[in-house]
């Protein structure tokens, strides 16, 4: 058989099996919170994957009320037909909007448009949460701090690290046991990344400070009887509001950092997946899974992890916050496929790059985000949710850029990872495609993946030779952390939200 017709198979396996994780047990409505009960949608409604079907004209539309003529991005990935699709809706499926058509992917200098209001984005009021409540650090700029060309020393805010470091201890040691099986080899591999390299924890650490920042925010009230004002948990404790005083330790704690174990392991289960699918070596400085074990191997502790995962969603008894997680595992297998399909002008676009970077990286981080609103008794439409899901998606895409920065100026050992993996997939992110525009003779590179002997040369040479590609593409990450920066500030000031106000810096700023 051909080797990269096997290959592109073993990708669409993998793939599958990852949609097939997406397939979660629901908690019946005799389970669910009061409260979660969703409301009638008027349209017929659509999933992620489904909406991408139809995102080039509704984009279209978009962009020529805001912006004039938009780029052509192609196609969207697309893994259901609509008929298929429409068999497994009811009148009271949520009706998510991917994060790209809620919040700005670029800069209005470089082609990006402000999406129009609508349900997921329309609450963003500035003012709502803080009346009467002082903020020292309202108006916040990155680029007041050093190394972002600034004097302020970040130092001066709450370390995000240390305040939870304590708090997710105990579920980062449960974590090993709730992935335990039976069978040995396959307990070994599943729980290879959890015992031996914790890496960043990032994920874990931004739910849990969400967390704590969303306790300091009332529930708004009710708006009309719309979905969007759905989703929230009911509160089953004194008042029925979570505050900063009856939070820590409740039950409602319990279960937002039961949602950053879930994140984590549906993290960790992509990333075995990736590095079969992309055959590395290693993986946060250690041996990847399949190279310690087998394909086989790999794979299956990936879809077992991805189901665990999927069982104790189910368990934390939110109807609404099972679709969002669903959506993002969804998101996880659309990048995939956009990864493998993109066409030879869709590399070479960049906000088909930053779409990409959302699927595969952004969409679980904002997702994750809004669910932890939920799960605190804030509905999905509040502003309080809203801001949740604006930080993670400019704070996911930040931290892809950066990653993908790092992959031409940090070596190996730095990154845990091998060094210009994306090139070798024939892949190109932003300081290659910013590298582009300043350099033609490098779009038919780009475009054939670089498959031609020295391509990758040619291209490396051309990005050190730019005056422009890095410093616009970290010029980008900035623009998301930036972003990401100005949701928060939406929400009361507290040392949960400060410490999340430094670690968008961090994310920016970090050398691996």
């Amino acid at each position: 058989m051909d080797v990269t017709l096997s290959r592109k198979r073993g990708k669409y396996v993998i793939a599958a099996s990852l949609l097939a994780a997406t397939v979660i047990i629901i908690p019946t409505t005799a389970f669910a919170p009061r409260q979660c009960a969703s409301r009638l949608i008027r349209s017929p409604p659509r999933n992620l994957l489904q909406m991408t079907a139809t995102l080039k004209e509704e984009s279209s539309a978009i962009s020529s009320t805001n912006n004039g003529a938009k780029k052509d991005l192609g196609p969207q990935p697309v893994v259901v037909s609509a008929e298929a699709e429409a068999l497994s809706h009811s009148a009271t499926t949520m009706k998510l909007t991917p994060s790209f058509d809620l919040f700005q992917l670029l800069t209005e200098e470089e082609g990006g448009v402000i999406p129009e209001k609508m349900p997921g984005n329309a609450m963003r009021d500035s003012t709502v949460l803080k009346v009467g409540i002082p903020d020292t650090l309202e108006g916040m700029t990155l680029a007041d701090y050093k190394g972002l060309g600034g004097t302020k020393k970040i130092e001066d805010l709450p370390d995000p690290f240390k305040m939870v470091e304590k708090e997710l201890q105990p579920f980062a040691d449960s974590i090993k046991e709730l992935v335990s099986t039976d069978q040995p080899i396959l307990s070994m591999a599943a729980k290879h990344f959890f015992e031996k390299r914790h890496g960043k924890r990032f994920r874990p650490t931004i739910v849990q400070l969400m967390a704590k920042a969303v306790s300091a925010c009332p529930p708004e009230g009710v708006k009309g009887d719309k979905w969007e004002w759905s989703g929230a948990s009911e509160v089953d404790m004194e008042g029925g509001v979570v505050t900063t005083t009856n939070h820590q330790g409740s039950e409602v704690w319990r279960k937002q950092a039961q949602l950053g174990q879930i994140v984590e392991m549906i993290h960790v289960a992509s990333l075995i997946h990736d590095d079969v699918l992309d055959e590395a070596d290693t993986r946060r400085g250690g041996e990847a899974v399949h190279k310690l074990y087998s394909n086989k191997v790999a794979v299956l502790a990936g879809d077992y992890l991805l189901a665990r995962a999927s069982v104790l969603l189910a368990r934390l008894e939110n109807t609404a916050v099972v679709q969002i997680m669903a959506t993002a595992l969804e998101s996880l297998v659309a990048g995939e496929i956009m990864q493998l399909k993109s066409s030879p002008e869709e590399l070479l676009q960049m906000e088909s790059y930053l779409r990409k970077s959302y699927y595969k990286t952004a969409s679980l981080i904002c997702y994750a985000c809004r669910s932890t609103a939920l799960l605190g008794g804030h509905a999905y439409g509040s502003t309080v949710a809203t801001a949740c899901e604006e930080f993670g998606f400019h704070m996911g895409l930040a931290f892809q850029i950066q990653d993908d920065i790092l992959d031409f100026t940090a070596a190996a050992d730095i990154l845990g990872k091998p060094a210009l993996a994306d090139m070798s997939l024939g892949l190109s992110t932003a300081p290659i495609l910013y590298a582009a525009q300043e350099f033609e003779h490098l779009r038919p590179l780009v475009k054939r993946r670089f498959k031609e002997k020295g391509d990758k040369q040619t291209a490396l040479e051309a990005l050190y030779k730019s005056k422009t590609a890095m410093d616009k593409a970290k010029n980008l990450a900035q623009f998301h952390a930036q972003r990401a920066v100005d949701a928060l500030l939406r929400l009361p000031q507290s040392e949960a939200r400060d410490a999340l106000l430094r670690l968008t810096y961090v994310v920016i700023t970090r050398k691996k």
